[in-house]
C-alpha cells in the first residue's frame, strides 16, 4: 500500500487550552480564557501545512466531557471542515476534574493512521508521556512525527521529556501565535460604561441597614469585653450571643442575609423590614412589599413573554445553528444575543420600554432563561453547574446594553 503524502493533526485540547490559560491568564483553568475556535483551527491547519509541507487530511480534536456528552464548543468544532471530535469522559475526584480515555483514544488513532498509511506526517499537540508508545509505533511505520508545545508560562518544559526526545521535529507555539485565537478573560470590568446605565457592580453595593450593623458590632464588643473580664460564665454567654449574631457580610447583602438578622420567630422592630418585604435589588436602597401572586412576581413583569414563548420551531433551529457557527460564547456577547432575539420577536414594542423601566432587575422567568442559555456555551465554572459570578455580571450587562440600545432607538424622533 502506497503512503499518501499528507498531514494529520492530533490535538489534546486539555493540554493545548490548559497551557494557553496558564500562559495568558496565569492559571490552567479553561474558564479563564475565551477561545475563537474557528481562528484556532485555521491557525493549526496553516501551521501544520507550512511545517510539514504537506496538505492537511484532517484535524482530530480530543477532549473530555461529562458523560461524553458534547459541550457547546464541541458542537461548534465538529461541524467545521476537516475537523473530527473525539470525546473521553470527564470525571471528578477529590474536588478536581480529570479526563479519562483521551490519551487512549489519541494512541489508538495515531497507531491506526500509521498502520493504514493514511498520512506521511503527524502533528501531535500534547504534553503527556502516556502517548510515547503510540509515537514510537508511528515512527516504526515510517510516519514523521512533529511534536508541538505551548510556550510554558514559567519558561520551563510543559511536555514529557521522553516525547521531546523521540519526536522527529519539535515546534513551540509562542504567546504571539496563541493570542491570535485565545485571550484571557478580563474580570475587572463586568459591566458596560456608566452611560446610559450605572455599572452593575455599583448597583449591587447597598449596605446592610445601620441598625443591623450596629447590633452585630455591639454583640462583638460585648463578647470581647466579657472575655477580658473575670466572669467565665458571662464570657461564654456573650460569645454565644456574638456567634448567633451575623456579622456584616462581605460584599453585597442578600435578602436572606438581612432576614437572618431578625432571627426566626421574632417580631421585627420598627426599624427593621416586615417579614413580607424583600430587598429592592436596584440602585434604590430600601425595602419593598413582596407582591401577591404566583412566586411573588409583579404583574407587570409576569406579562412579559419569555424567549421560548416567542420562538417558533424554525427559529429554534436557526438559533441553534447560529450558536454553533457564529456565537463565540463570550459572556457579554451571550447576553447581547439573547436580548436581541427576545426584542426582535416581541409582538408589542412597548414591552422593551416596560422591561427597561425595571432595570437592573431582570424578571425572574427571563433571567433564569438567560442563564440557562448561557450555560450552553460552557460558562459553567469548573463544570460544577455554577456560572462564575463575574460571568453572570457580564451576561446581564450585555443583556441590558442591548435593551438600552433598542429602547433609545424607539425614543429617537424620526430625522434625528
Amino acid at each position: 500500500m502506497e503512503r499518501v503524502d499528507r498531514c494529520v493533526v492530533l490535538v489534546d485540547a486539555g493540554y493545548l487550552l490548559g497551557a494557553a490559560a496558564s500562559l495568558l491568564a496565569g492559571e490552567p483553568a479553561r474558564s479563564r480564557i475565551t477561545v475563537d475556535h474557528a481562528a484556532l483551527i485555521q491557525g493549526l491547519r496553516e501551521r501544520a501545512e507550512a511545517d510539514t509541507e504537506r496538505p492537511l487530511l484532517r484535524i482530530y480534536w480530543f477532549d473530555g466531557a461529562p458523560d461524553r456528552v458534547p459541550q457547546p464548543e464541541h458542537r461548534r468544532l465538529r461541524v467545521m471542515p476537516r475537523v473530527t471530535v473525539r470525546l473521553g469522559a470527564l470525571t471528578r475526584s477529590d474536588g478536581r476534574w480529570a479526563q479519562k480515555g483521551v490519551d487512549a483514544a489519541m494512541h489508538a488513532e495515531l497507531t491506526e493512521l500509521a498502520r493504514n498509511r493514511a498520512c506521511s506526517d503527524v502533528v501531535l499537540v500534547t504534553g503527556d508521556g502516556d502517548l510515547l508508545p503510540g509515537l514510537m509505533s508511528a515512527k516504526e511505520h515510517g510516519v514523521a512525527v512533529h511534536l508541538w508545545a505551548v510556550q510554558a508560562a514559567d519558561g520551563d518544559f510543559n511536555q514529557s521529556e521522553d516525547l521531546v526526545a523521540e519526536a522527529d521535529e519539535r515546534r513551540v507555539l509562542d504567546r504571539a501565535w496563541i493570542s491570535q485565537a485565545v485571550r484571557a478573560k478580563e474580570f475587572t470590568v463586568c459591566a458596560p460604561p456608566p452611560a446610559p446605565r450605572p455599572e452593575i457592580a455599583a448597583i449591587l453595593s447597598a449596605p446592610l441597614p445601620e441598625s443591623a450593623l450596629a447590633s452585630a458590632e455591639r454583640a462583638a464588643e460585648e463578647a470581647e469585653a466579657a472575655r477580658n473580664g473575670s466572669d467565665p460564665a458571662a464570657a461564654a454567654a456573650s460569645a454565644t450571643e456574638a456567634d448567633r449574631t451575623p456579622a456584616g457580610p462581605k460584599g453585597v447583602p442578600t435578602p436572606k442575609d438581612l432576614a437572618a438578622l431578625r432571627g426566626p420567630g421574632t417580631q421585627a422592630p420598627a426599624d427593621r423590614p416586615p417579614s413580607s418585604a424583600t430587598l429592592r435589588w436596584s440602585s434604590d436602597r430600601g425595602w419593598i412589599e413582596r407582591p401577591a401572586g404566583a412566586l411573588g412576581e409583579p404583574s407587570e413583569s409576569a406579562s412579559l413573554p419569555t424567549l421560548a414563548q416567542l420562538t417558533s420551531a424554525e427559529q429554534r433551529w436557526a438559533d441553534r445553528e447560529e450558536d454553533i457557527t457564529t456565537v463565540g460564547g463570550d459572556p457579554y456577547e451571550v447576553g447581547q444575543v439573547f436580548a436581541r432575539r427576545w426584542m426582535e420577536r416581541l409582538p408589542d414594542p412597548a414591552h422593551v420600554q416596560k422591561l427597561s423601566s425595571m432595570y437592573p432587575r431582570i424578571p425572574h422567568r427571563i433571567d433564569g432563561e438567560l442563564l440557562r442559555y448561557a450555560a450552553r456555551f460552557g460558562l459553567l465554572a469548573h463544570k460544577d453547574d455554577q456560572i462564575d459570578e463575574h460571568d453572570r455580571y457580564a451576561i446581564r450587562a450585555g443583556f441590558w446594553r442591548e435593551i438600552d440600545v433598542r429602547a433609545a432607538t424607539q425614543h429617537t424622533p424620526a430625522g434625528d
